[in-house]
């Protein structure tokens, strides 16, 4: 039997007996407004942001709201046990650290103090290629915690290929392909203040340690900032890539690939065409389509395509245990979860983060006990009911 997550409220409970409260709020969804308070205009809403009029973003927790748990009683849930495999990756409960590049904007913690929050709880962390460390600093933050890999892919491929050599010597085992974000969408918070780290050099830990790249270019990036600066960006925006550049990647990854960025049953089958172990519906919680379909909409039909032949992840919109219940009983193995914890990051650091997932996970075990689901193959479409 794991870890019994919920009595992260008792912990919470005692501690205030001595004066002691919570870094941040307990809520999630209130994170969001706290961080607000505390990070200046530019990175907070490069976090908080959304592509156009934010109508996906809106659409996405719209979505859980339709979906409602039907709890049942007397059904022996004293005990819960949430634990997974997911990729041949074990971990206490279904859910992964979303790759959020960047991190530096609103702690200066930044990935590393994610990764170690993440090892400390026993959750994977996805490593974003818009990293602002590089990826050995980040495995070393993560210890022994089980950490993945996010791909921003690059158009050379010899740059790519020393990447992912990298990430794999450093004991980084699933690599996860971000597909649906090769350009960035039309985002107006961003616009209206002109904020872009990556172009002041933020974001680029992963290139600018890499030697491959950094042997392209006539003066070393700490030399010449602006070239180095453009040359990536030239090289990892812009370019759309195609269903047949996939083998490469199976050439230089041994481990398992997953898809980040299904939406359609069509492309979710072309992923087990092509060899794939994974995908993950999302549509980056509304940050690249405006008026895209919601991420939980989109998943019944896809589990239905292909949920026999791959492993399919879920992210965008998680704010709840409720909500990550509703994602598992409609088919996904496991979730991604992004913006709460990186709130935490703002509020906290390390401590920030651990706080935030503790509670997530606190809630998914009490809402799963309270409901009458002792384990997560408990959770089926039957769990829930269309309101």
């Amino acid at each position: 039997m794991t870890e019994r997550f919920g009595g992260y409220q008792n912990e919470i409970y005692l501690q205030g007996l001595g004066g002691t409260f919570p870094p941040c709020s307990t809520d999630a969804t209130k994170l969001e407004e706290s961080a607000r308070e505390i990070l200046e205009p530019g990175p907070f809403w490069y976090v908080a942001g959304s592509a156009g009029s934010g109508a996906t973003a809106r659409a996405n927790r719209e979505a859980f709201d339709r979906w409602r748990l039907v709890p049942r009683m007397l059904t022996g849930a004293t005990e819960r046990d949430l634990s997974t495999t997911v990729l041949g990756t074990p971990v206490p409960a279904p859910v992964l650290l979303a790759p959020v590049g960047v991190q530096s904007i609103v702690h200066e913690g930044a990935e590393p103090a994610a990764a170690r929050a993440a090892a400390s709880v026993g959750l994977p962390y996805v490593m974003s290629t818009a990293s602002s460390t590089s990826i050995e600093d980040v495995a070393e933050a993560s210890g022994e915690g089980p950490r993945w890999f996010q791909l921003y892919w690059p158009t050379d491929n010899d740059v790519c290929a020393s990447i992912l050599a990298r990430a794999k010597a450093a004991g980084f085992t699933t690599l996860v392909v971000t597909l649906d974000t090769w350009t960035l969408a039309w985002r107006p918070n961003d616009l209206d203040h002109a904020y872009l780290p990556f172009i002041k050099g933020v974001g680029l830990g992963v290139p600018l340690s890499d030697p491959v790249f950094r042997g392209l270019l006539e003066k070393t990036p700490e030399e010449d900032p602006p070239t180095a600066i453009l040359r990536w960006i030239s090289m990892i925006t812009g370019t759309d890539s195609t269903w047949d550049r996939l083998p490469f990647l199976r050439e230089h990854w041994d481990g398992p690939i997953v898809l980040k960025g299904i939406q359609h049953p069509d492309d979710a089958r072309r992923a087990v065409d092509a060899g794939m172990d994974g995908i993950v519906v999302s549509n980056h919680g509304g940050r690249q389509v405006d008026g895209a379909v919601a991420s939980l909409d989109a998943l019944p039909e896809i589990v239905a395509a292909v949920g026999d032949r791959l492993e399919i992840l879920f992210d965008s919109g998680i704010r709840t245990g409720a909500d990550i219940a509703k994602a598992l009983a409609l088919g996904a193995k496991a979730v991604l979860v992004g913006r709460p914890w990186v709130y935490g990051l703002a509020h906290a650091g390390e401590d920030g983060v651990r706080h935030v997932l503790r509670s997530l996970l606190a809630d998914l075990d009490l809402t799963m006990g309270l409901s009458g689901h002792r384990r997560l193959a408990d959770l089926t479409p039957g769990s829930l009911t269309r309101s």
